[in-house]
């Protein structure tokens, strides 16, 4: 198995308001429930082969936006850019941007551990092939991926937002959710819609920044200590987390920032990213308890709970070097 078809992920599809089943209709979805905002004909569209699934009263996106999105950055447009990006030298490449091997690592490990075998693993921000999640994709992983996120591409089945995912409740197996919770306005809704989503024993696989400098422009809004992300998956047990990348990583991100600063260019500051990429090899040398405090990025592993963490649980949770 790999990636999902629509006829299959079609059983699974709610209302992203009321959560009850959705109908086809025509070239269109609805939702069945009498008296929802949404049971009108034609609600939920179908843009370019992707129905868009998205309770717009309550998101910061319009209909007229998402689907000028889908229609730029559907299949052709993917296509046109990896190509682009497969164009630069492989050195160069790694060199601009590395393997993420702590995501291999887990990844790796959230397959191994799924509840039952050809589960469905839920990528949220899946428009784009996360950095060292190849595994979930590959034909010989015993998984089947359902792509969402608010632009079209190979990758995704429909458009969603992750405040309100069109998913029944206990459907999924396994979230992967990368480098997208500084990017929603309220990540404590996102995290509560994927424990509602996951079945019994369901995992998540979370990436979050700590200390990075804004991207993504107007859509970025928030960062989390290791601490602040153990308690916003506080309906999770803990299987690891930790730091993504270290203080080098953090302060080659300053480095590149400082450098389209004073240049006002961004392309200065990824020429002296270049330059000086050899500062994230520093992260090597510094202890995890201490990477933990200064971290560019942190990562949660974790497995669905009925039981929350405390205020108190969190004190006692924090694991950096400023212990006692």
């Amino acid at each position: 198995m790999a990636l999902a078809t629509l006829s299959r992920v079609r059983p699974l599809l709610v209302c992203p308001r009321c959560r009850s089943a959705v109908a086809a209709d025509g070239a269109a979805f609805r939702c069945t429930a009498v008296g929802c905002p949404y049971s009108a004909v034609g609600s939920f569209p179908v843009v370019s082969d992707w129905p868009v699934l998205v309770d717009f009263e309550r998101s910061v996106l319009s209909l007229d936006e998402v689907s000028a999105w889908v229609r730029t950055s559907g299949r052709a447009h993917r296509e046109l850019h990896r190509s682009r990006v497969d164009m630069i030298p492989s050195p160069l490449r790694r060199v601009l941007k590395p393997v993420n091997h702590v995501a291999e690592k887990n990844i790796a490990r959230l397959i191994g551990l799924m509840p039952k075998p050809c589960g469905r693993v839920l990528v949220i921000g899946g428009g784009t092939l996360g950095n060292g999640v190849d595994a979930l994709y590959r034909s010989g992983a015993d998984v089947e991926v359902i792509g969402m996120d608010l632009y079209a591409s190979d990758l995704t089945v429909a458009i969603a937002d992750g405040h309100a995912l069109p998913l029944a409740d206990g459907c999924i197996d396994a979230v992967v959710i990368q480098a997208v919770l500084e990017h929603v306005l309220d990540p404590g809704q996102v995290v509560a819609e994927i424990h509602r989503v996951l079945g019994d024993g369901g995992l998540v696989y979370a990436e979050t920044p700590f200390l990075q400098h804004v991207h993504a422009g107007a859509y970025d809004f928030t960062r989390f200590t290791a601490s602040g992300h153990r308690y916003l998956f506080r309906w999770f047990d803990q299987i690891d987390a930790g730091p993504v990348a270290g203080p080098g990583t953090q302060l080659l991100w300053s480095v590149d920032h400082l450098a389209r600063g004073l240049a006002r260019s961004q392309y200065a500051g990824r020429i002296v990213r270049a330059v000086f990429f050899w500062l994230r090899f520093l992260d090597r040398m510094v202890p995890r308890r201490y990477a933990n405090d200064c971290a560019s990025g942190v990562y949660f592993l974790g497995r669905r709970s009925e039981l929350e963490l405390t205020p108190r649980d969190i004190v006692d949770y924090y694991p950096g070097a400023q212990r006692g």
